[in-house]
């Protein structure tokens, strides 16, 4: 599969172009970014080609990844999947439900193929200890806790202006949900939402099957209390996410599998377009409760 980079940021640079250059199911066509200058550089250094037009880029390939802002990333992934390529895309999908709905409708017709990369969701020990507890019966509650330093440390993602903007809720939200929606079911509402110190929000839902979960999430913790946890606590006791030695590169080249495999076959991928929707719409609703 022919695939582009749309993106030249840290995430790119750490991510991104290091799997689609490895990636042995890949051909690694070239990147586009916002900045030509910092297009050129992230080329050189993985052995591809430059584009200064995005539309030149979409028409050698077959997919495009995208490592950009979301408020950027969807109308580029509804052009690319216009344009008959399939999508690997970044959480989250967007900030507004209409934007993430015309990546979804936009796939849809052309018949392409998403997949969208919730970290977690794509390390080998946790997809495996999701599945054990989806198949579990009678989750009375779950919490998850996912407490990150970005603004508290040198993180080459502090100086992220939609991060700044939209903080932990829109950042580190999506990959807490990725895990309790499988695991605990469908989330019927978002019962409470609340502000804690600087970015840090507080989250109740309600989920279909009569299970309850909190979050708490944040990007300004210590780094001494970074980290992620999520614990459910049911008839089958206390089961408690593991951890997980794969970085972000292993878990996207799983990420670029799910997407040759989705395109293979024709079969949805569950991380796929609709559910980051899904995702979107929840975050959406927390924060409308938590500016009224």
């Amino acid at each position: 599969m022919r695939i582009g980079l749309l993106g030249t940021g840290p995430w790119a640079e750490m991510a991104y172009a290091p799997a689609l250059q490895a990636h042995g199911g890949l051909d690694f066509v070239g990147v586009w970014g916002r900045r030509a200058e910092a297009a050129r550089s992230l080329a050189d250094r993985h052995d591809t080609r430059a584009y200064e037009d995005v539309d030149a880029l979409l028409t050698e390939v077959d997919a495009v990844a995208i490592a950009l802002p979301p408020a950027v990333q969807a109308p580029l992934a509804v052009r690319a999947a216009r344009a008959g390529r399939h999508l690997l895309l970044d959480k989250p999908l967007a900030t507004s439900v209409e934007d993430g709905r015309a990546v979804v409708e936009a796939a849809r017709e052309a018949g392409v193929a998403s997949v969208v990369f919730f970290t977690a969701r794509f390390q080998t020990a946790v997809e495996a200890w999701i599945g054990e507890q989806a198949a579990a019966d009678g989750w009375f509650t779950g919490r998850a806790e996912w407490l990150g330093s970005v603004f508290s440390s040198d993180s080459p993602f502090a100086a992220s202006p939609w991060r700044r903007e939209k903080g932990a809720l829109w950042d580190v939200g999506p990959h807490a949900l990725s895990v309790l929606l499988p695991t605990l079911g469908e989330v019927e509402r978002v019962a409470a939402a609340a502000r804690g110190p600087k970015d840090t929000v507080h989250l109740v839902l309600g989920h279909s099957g009569g299970a309850s979960s909190t979050l708490t999430l944040s990007l300004t913790a210590p780094p001494e209390a970074a980290g992620a946890t999520v614990e459910l606590r049911g008839k089958s006791g206390v089961a408690v996410l593991p951890t997980s030695a794969e970085g972000a590169v292993e878990a996207l080249t799983r990420a670029a599998d799910g997407l040759l495999d989705a395109a293979r076959t024709g079969r949805p991928h569950p991380c796929d377009a609709a559910f980051a929707l899904r995702v979107t719409e929840l975050l959406v609703e927390a924060e409308e409760i938590l500016d009224n």
